[in-house]
């Protein structure tokens, strides 16, 4: 008997010490919003919020974003097929099968292109593209990987775009924040 209202003080005093620890916070709903997406707005504005792992300390690496001048040159030059799956954290454009060419009958040849992106400076090594082929002949496909001169016609082409974008970039950023503007004051 002694026992148990000694357990049963011990748990008051405990919650009484835990409650005014500040652990328990009684929330007012004049102070939480009632929408999931206000809260969320205002819980993030403050800070709250559970995190595990690396994602901790800080967000995504997105460096393969619209600005990035490679991934706009890759965008451009393979405007001609329909894009399967376009990363730009992943940093990768693969295309969907396609056929240049109307085969007649049960045959059929598709190509599909895969751009793999090693780097954001534009170089000869920033990009890999590869290609794959399916065969079919007869409802019996085979898929296999070519080498041709396709891909590196494709690379080419996604670096010179790439070039041409980023001197066009440099030419717009000079003519309206470059040196030679003075901040509207005409010079004598």
């Amino acid at each position: 008997m002694f026992k148990n209202k000694l357990i049963i003080l011990f748990l008051c005093f405990f919650l009484i010490i835990l409650n005014s620890c500040g652990l328990y916070k009684r929330a007012d709903v004049k102070d939480t919003p009632i929408n999931v997406e206000e809260r969320t707005r205002k819980n993030v504005q403050e800070g709250r919020g559970v995190r595990f792992g690396k994602g901790a300390t800080r967000g995504g690496d997105f460096d393969f974003a619209s600005s990035n001048n490679l991934w706009r040159a890759s965008v451009e030059i393979l405007d001609f097929v329909p894009l399967t799956n376009a990363s730009y954290s992943g940093g990768i454009i693969i295309t969907d099968w396609f056929s240049t060419e109307k085969e007649e009958g049960d045959n059929s040849k598709e190509l599909k292109i895969t751009v793999r992106f090693l780097s954001n400076e534009i170089r000869a090594d920033a990009v890999n593209v590869v290609i794959f082929e399916k065969i079919c002949v007869m409802s019996k496909c085979k898929t296999s990987k070519v080498k041709s001169r396709l891909e590196q016609e494709i690379k080419l082409a996604i670096l010179k775009k790439a070039t041409l974008l980023e001197k066009d970039a440099g030419r717009r950023y000079k003519e309206t924040k470059g040196k030679n503007k003075t901040g509207g004051k005409k010079d004598k």
